[in-house]
């Protein structure tokens, strides 16, 4: 039975480092889109189609 709360804390512990991880990356790739999209915005005069 102890190996079993071993191992769940262990892979508990993990779940929660990839959670947040995760959260950091998405965080930067919102802002990237953010600063990209504002300058887009800002030449947009320079854009042809």
């Amino acid at each position: 039975m102890e190996k079993v709360y071993k191992m769940l804390k262990n892979v508990g512990g993990g779940s929660i480092a990839i959670g947040v991880l995760l959260i950091i990356a998405g965080i930067t790739f919102g802002v990237i889109n953010i600063v990209n999209g504002a300058i887009l915005l800002k030449n947009r005069r320079n854009i042809l189609f």
